[in-house]
C-alpha cells in the first residue's frame, strides 16, 4: 500500500508532468526538441517545487531558498533521466520498434514518468528532509 505522502507526491507530479509536457509542445514551435525538453523541464520543476512544498512536505527542511537549491539538485539528475530515455526512445527504440505515432509526445511521457521513485526519495531524504527542532 502506498503512503499518503506518496500519493500526493505522485498527484503534485502528474499536475506538473502535464505542464512539462505541454510546454514542451509549445516550445517545439521555436525550438528544437531537445531544447525543448530541457525548457519545459524547468517550467514543470517550478510548478512542481511549490506545489510539493505546499502540499507534500509542508513545514519541513530549511528555508525556501535552501529547498529550492536541494531541490534543483535531484531534479538535475531526474533531467538527465528524462533527457536519456526520451532521446534514446526516439532516436534509438522507437525506429528499430517502428513506431512513428507521435513519436516525440510518446517518448517525452515516458521520459518524463521515468524518475518517479528517485525524485521522491530524493526530495523527501535531501529537498525538503525534515530538520530536527532545537530543544
Amino acid at each position: 500500500m502506498i503512503s499518503r505522502q506518496f500519493a500526493l507526491f505522485l498527484a503534485v507530479g502528474g499536475v506538473a508532468a502535464l505542464v512539462n509536457i505541454v510546454a514542451r509542445i509549445a516550445f517545439d514551435w521555436l525550438m528544437p526538441y531537445e531544447i525543448a525538453i530541457v525548457l519545459a523541464y524547468a517550467t514543470g520543476l517550478a510548478v512542481a517545487f511549490l506545489l510539493n512544498r505546499r502540499h507534500v512536505f509542508p513545514n519541513t527542511g530549511d528555508g525556501r531558498g535552501v529547498q529550492l537549491l536541494r531541490f534543483t539538485l535531484v531534479n538535475l539528475v531526474a533531467l538527465a533521466q528524462v533527457w536519456a530515455v526520451s532521446l534514446g526512445l526516439l532516436h534509438l527504440v522507437f525506429p528499430r520498434l517502428g513506431f512513428a505515432w507521435h513519436a516525440e509526445t510518446v517518448a517525452h511521457v515516458i521520459g518524463v514518468a521515468s524518475p518517479v521513485f528517485t525524485s521522491y526519495f530524493g526530495h523527501k531524504h535531501f529537498s525538503f528532509r525534515r530538520v530536527p527542532s532545537a530543544g
